[in-house]
């Protein structure tokens, strides 16, 4: 590569880094400002009993399956999704997720919040050396309400703006599957700073949200690039519809000596009624200088940047209120929109969740919402995983098929 792009790239690091600082001072200098402004610690906290049993709540939730395996992808494609690999005729009982959260009320200014998980799919999870399911910190967080008139300020290991506060609760199956972009790595929780506001705090139809963090969820930093979230949205039609619009940017290590990063923008939109909503989310992942794409022709390698895509289309309703929904869903993706099959023979990704661009995946889900009492979840399901193949000569289109009594509740909530 000339020297001309590795001088560019290590400019560009330099100059990320430069505004990676400058944000976390301002965020800092709003803080103290706001501090002075306000008096944080004003004569009306006085009365405000830290030791109330109102303060402070212990909650947490947890879903489980019993699966079985009824086909399975021999090319073990799907990457980190959680049947890949499972052999065919596979059951089992299973814990996927169990959450444990304390959020506390430390006055009428401060609120913290800490989660603690343990998560596991058919072939991976948290796990100690003897295979036993683990705790670790997903958040730990304090939030400073209003520094300006509707706006918090939210330090610490944080919920993102990707998704989980804005399509994975509207979704609401998240002890179905995960929401697109969750499924390819895009992170729901992070480790930074971050501005959530209203530009309406009295009816709270329209706002915004604003992060800088790692980029490296519960994990330690390892490298000086930082993760740019964002969004905006709105209620409208009486609060029915509701309207998102996301983007990120996150600088990456370099390939091959060229400049290399990720930048997404996604758009969400739902439409809710008591007895059904309807969702549609879609987004484009710019991948740049990503993919490396070996010449029929002497084997040398390009470098690429690509755009991969994918929209999820779900639906869910009520059959009987509040004892028996329904719901269904579909995924399409495509990892690389530039497979030149007359020209490349190989490709491989360098960024994680789009590591096989030879691979468009269609994901399917349906099924039904028991509810005995407030709280308990009882749902019999199919998962479906199709793999498409794009690229290689030798790889064959195939699927998984997993069929599950999925088990969720509630506590303290």
């Amino acid at each position: 590569m000339s020297n001309s792009l590795t001088k560019n790239s290590i400019f560009m690091s330099n100059s990320f880094n430069r505004n990676s600082i400058f944000l976390s001072l301002l965020l800092v200098s709003i803080l103290l400002s706001n501090t002075t402004k306000a008096q944080f610690v004003s004569n009306s906290d006085s009365a405000f009993k830290a030791k109330s049993p109102n303060s402070g709540q212990l909650w947490g939730y947890s879903f489980a399956d019993f699966y079985y395996k009824g086909h399975t992808d021999t090319l073990n494609r799907g990457g980190g999704n959680q049947y890949t690999g499972v052999p065919n005729n596979r059951n089992a009982f299973q814990i996927r997720r169990l959450y444990l959260g304390y959020n506390y009320n430390i006055s009428k200014k401060f609120t913290a919040e800490v989660l603690l998980e343990a998560a596991n799919g058919a072939t991976s999870g948290e796990a100690l050396s003897d295979s036993k399911l683990a705790f670790y910190i997903k958040l730990a967080n304090l939030r400073i309400r209003d520094i300006w008139k509707g706006t918090d300020l939210v330090l610490g290991q944080i919920s993102t703006v990707a998704f989980p506060m804005s399509s994975e609760p509207i979704w609401g199956y998240r002890s179905i599957e995960k929401t697109v972009i969750d499924i390819r790595g895009t992170p729901s929780y992070d480790l930074g700073a971050a501005l959530q506001g209203k530009f309406d705090p009295k009816k709270g139809n329209f706002g915004y949200d604003l992060m800088i963090g790692n980029g490296t969820g519960a994990k330690f930093e390892g490298d000086n690039y930082k993760w740019l979230y964002g969004d905006i949205w709105g209620k409208f039609l009486d609060k029915k519809l509701y309207v998102n619009l996301y983007m990120d940017y996150n600088g990456l290590a370099p390939v091959a000596g060229m400049n290399h990063s990720r930048s997404m923008i996604k758009g969400f939109v739902a439409y809710t009624v008591p007895k059904f909503t309807l969702g549609v989310e879609a987004y484009s992942n710019h991948l740049k200088n990503d993919d490396q794409a070996t010449l029929i022709s002497g084997g040398t390698v390009d470098v690429l940047s690509v755009n991969a895509s994918g929209i999820s289309i779900f639906m869910k309703g009520a059959i009987l209120k509040d004892k028996l929904n329904f719901f269904a869903r579909t995924d399409f993706f495509n990892p690389d929109n530039k497979i030149d099959n007359s020209k490349y023979n190989k490709y491989i990704g360098n960024t994680s969740g789009y590591n096989d661009p030879s691979t468009k995946e269609n994901f399917i889900t349906g099924g039904l919402d028991f509810t005995p009492i407030k709280s308990v979840h009882l749902m019999p399901n199919i998962w479906y995983n199709h793999y498409k193949n794009q690229g290689y000569v030798s790889k064959y289109d195939s699927y998984d098929l997993v069929y599950r009594l999925t088990f969720y509740y509630v506590f303290g909530k």
